[in-house]
């Protein structure tokens, strides 16, 4: 912290760090200053003259923007002089010359500055009686956010932002003088990933949400904070009810997450949990069935298979989109009650757990770094408010960015150095980084000036897992090195540190480590021995034959698993599948039993993001129908079978939590609810990285690159109307030398020839593509398999 100095406001002494913004080191100290275009995430400004104070000075008094004016030691100042309260009645009444009388038709109404401070700062009436300005109203700037051009005040706060701090300008000023307006350019919609964010921090009514426009009214609103539940960065936010139902999202200041701001995939999330579409019943075999009749079923087909292929003939999947609570829950289930450790949370589509679980650095790291090196997936589509806070390091605060994709990312245009390569050649490109060969020569020496931020993962779901092992283990050993792991599944850390899979038990202790095991056997007994299978290991276990019997908790392999064709012959091939989830999918459509169970802001909970860090989601309305939450689900099943998980309430479950896994010892619903923890606890411990060899490298052929897209078709998007509408239809994306060797030009249809299938395409053309790189977006439904060599062609 800067040294402090002392400044007198309105009277009173106090004590600020130098060279603090006024309108901040007031605000902090008890002093609030109204204001319209400052937001304490952005530059300041000054455009919007409200938060005008009296500094006295050699010549007296003067006003001035408190904005834009930083603290000096013996500084006097007046917030609430008469020179001051005429000033701002005076911006009062000009703001309002234009500004039309919306309020009891204005979403903004009974949560707006603009109606606030009229009240407690304004004149009370105004002199001008002239037709106000008026424009359309309001007009759809995308399918997101709706603008109301006559509410407008000019703050800049949207454009700023979209500037600033998302990197996309998609909406800027207009026209000159009386004629100013925010708009967006010809033909060129508010396309940014994080244009909700404009919404929740416009003053006033001009910049609205089509999902919640009409829906609501401020006090009709119930609302906890929870953690948001679509990526692992743990971003805080504000669920908001009105009539039991989910209506609003918004975003919570902290600064070790977050820093206020949401992806729209984040904060427009919430329209699956009022889907249709929900379970709202068991079903067996396909028809609706009572929870005892349901539950009845699938203990005898468990018992059945067990007593004829004993525990290793079933496995679990899932746990990764849940809570803690849940996933411990299921562990255990699969653990004690079934006796088997074939149980994964990851879908084969993350790097080994080691680098999951392993010592790892917290996003604030990136507030003090020098160099941040990215070589995992996109951040922009993948962990969106991660790409902020890289951006943020890089633009704000000088940062050294390195990025190496097989394409362009998000990132690209802030980077410094950005490496291509070919999936398949990874381990080859990281041998020549780490002795700094040739035209790396540079990059390596960016890498040696610490301290080094490193986000690591797959780049793609081709790319051989070891690889991201590798490079953890390269940047670890970089000066003052910051390890951040990256995959996609919202609460695979939390699923990893509950033991859901084979090698690692409950708090980040090695399932060979033998007193962990004998600890861990003082509260559960028999703990089974052996080596489990993980994901990859239980789908080629259903595809022998070897597992007859699947339990999935909120898993759809099929759809989440990188080879769809393998996964879905292997569900096709087991003789029992028990599915627990919010919605039928691709992977229980056909399941013997399935049952309901609550989801995001149904049930309490805890879960953990990619420091570590232990948040809490918090129950604020009601499930559909006769869904459960699915540790019950568990218990029942798990008492039907003689045994029991002791999952009485996900209370109860967290408190086991605490005894058996030391890395949570210290988390408890107290702290985190109102205690030190508000904005998480960072759990303790991690297991070592191992030592791994780059993979081998690929053929000369063209090689497949398989990445995620943040608008896939996924349960929160398909179910939701406001994300439906802008998934993009799949594409083969070649580099332009590839496309022209082919005779293939962009827009043709192509047939694209995996390991384990085919699909029918548009190509498209991508020169930031490694040549020889073929780009297909995983998540949007096409699939041929997750093998790197593959062929296309031309239809004709």
């Amino acid at each position: 912290m800067p040294d402090p100095v002392k400044i007198t406001i309105d009277g009173r002494e106090v004590e600020v760090p130098a060279g603090e913004l006024l309108i901040k080191a007031a605000q902090e100290r008890g002093t609030y200053i109204p204001r319209f275009c400052w937001h304490e995430r952005m530059k300041p400004v000054g455009m919007c003259r409200m938060c005008l104070v009296e500094i006295e000075g050699p010549r007296g008094p003067m006003l001035t923007t408190s904005c834009t004016t930083p603290v000096a030691d013996g500084m006097v100042v007046h917030t609430e002089s008469e020179t001051v309260k005429k000033a701002q009645e005076g911006v009062l009444e000009f703001l309002l010359i234009n500004h039309p009388l919306d309020c009891p038709v204005c979403d903004r109404g009974g949560e707006c500055p603009l109606q606030d401070q009229t009240m407690s700062h304004g004149p009370g009436e105004s002199r001008f009686v002239e037709e106000k300005r008026h424009f359309e109203k309001p007009i759809p700037i995308s399918d997101l956010v709706m603008l109301d051009r006559e509410r407008c005040i000019l703050c800049a706060r949207c454009t700023r932002f979209s500037e600033e701090i998302s990197g996309d300008p998609l909406i800027e000023f207009i026209e000159r003088g009386n004629y100013t307006q925010v708009l967006t350019f010809p033909g060129e919609p508010f396309s940014s990933y994080f244009s909700g964010n404009t919404v929740q921090i416009c003053p006033v009514g001009a910049l609205t949400a089509t999902a919640y426009r009409f829906r609501a009214r401020p006090w009709d609103l119930e609302a906890v904070e929870s953690t948001c539940p679509h990526c692992p960065v743990g971003c805080r936010m504000s669920v908001q009810s009105s009539r039991d139902e989910v209506v609003r999202f918004n975003g919570v200041d902290v600064e070790a997450t977050n820093h206020g701001w949401l992806c729209d995939k984040g904060r427009f999330g919430f329209e699956y949990l009022r889907s249709p579409d929900r379970l709202t019943e068991p079903l067996v075999d396909g028809e609706p069935a009572s929870w005892a009749d349901a539950l009845d079923a699938a203990a005898e087909r468990l018992r059945a298979i067990l007593d004829e292929g004993g525990a290793e003939a079933v496995a679990g999947l899932g746990g990764a989109r849940g809570t803690n609570e849940e996933a411990f829950a299921f562990g255990k289930f699969l653990r004690t009650v079934i006796g088997t450790n074939n149980l994964d949370a990851r879908m084969g589509d993350a790097p080994d757990a080691a680098v999951l679980t392993g010592p790892r650095g917290l996003i604030g790291d990136l507030e003090h770094a020098k160099t941040v090196l990215v070589w995992g997936p996109d951040l922009k589509e993948e962990l969106p408010v991660l790409y902020l806070r890289v951006r943020r390091a890089v633009t704000e605060l000088g940062a050294t960015l390195v990025v190496v994709h097989p394409r362009r990312t998000g990132l690209d245009d802030v980077a410094a150095h950005t490496v291509r390569y070919r999936p398949g050649a990874g381990g080859d490109l990281l041998e020549r980084l780490a002795a700094g060969d040739g035209d790396l020569a540079e990059v390596r020496r960016a890498l040696g000036e610490g301290p080094v931020v490193a986000v690591v993962g797959r780049t793609g779901l081709t790319e051989d897992p070891r690889l991201a092992t590798a490079v953890a283990g390269f940047a670890a050993g970089l000066p003052g090195a910051s390890v951040l792991p990256a995959t996609p599944a919202p609460n695979v850390y939390g699923a990893l540190d509950m033991g859901l899979t084979p090698g690692l038990l409950p708090g980040r202790r090695s399932a060979g480590d033998g007193e962990a095991r004998a600890a861990l056997g003082e509260h559960w007994g028999a703990v089974p021995v052996g080596v489990g299978r993980d994901a990859d290991g239980i789908v080629a276990g259903l595809e022998d034959g070897s597992i007859r019997a699947l339990v999935l908790l909120g898993a759809d392999p099929v759809g989440e698993y990188p080879d769809r064709a393998r996964a879905e012959a292997a569900l096709g091939a087991a003789e029992f599948v028990l599915s627990i989830d919010l919605f039928v999918n691709d992977s229980n459509r056909s399941a013997d039993v399935v049952l309901p169970a609550l989801g995001f802001a149904e049930i309490e909970g805890t879960v953990t993001n990619l420091e570590g860090r232990v948040q809490k989601v918090n129950r604020l309305v009601s499930g559909p129908g006769a869904s459960r939450p699915s540790f019950e689900a568990l218990e029942d099943l798990a008492r039907r079978l003689g045994g029991s998980i002791g999952a009485t309430d996900a209370a109860a479950v967290a408190a086991e939590i605490a005894r058996v896994a030391p890395a949570y010892a210290a988390v408890s619903w107290d702290d985190l609810d109102w205690g030190p923890g508000r904005d998480g606890i960072v759990a303790a411990g991690g297991i070592g990285l191992p030592e791994a060899a780059p993979p081998p490298g690929a053929g000369d052929g063209l090689v497949l690159h398989l990445g995620r897209v943040l608008y896939d078709r996924g349960p929160a998007v398909v179910h939701g109307p406001s994300l439906l509408k802008l998934v993009a239809e799949p594409a083969a994306y070649l580099h332009p030398d590839d496309g022209s060797s082919l005779g293939i030009a962009a827009g043709d249809r192509v047939v694209l020839r995996g390991g384990s299938g085919e699909a029918t395409l548009a190509a498209a053309l991508d020169a930031s593509l490694a040549p020889g790189t073929v780009y297909l977006p995983f998540n949007l439904g096409a699939s041929v398999g997750a093998g790197l060599e593959v062929t296309v062609e031309g239809v004709s």
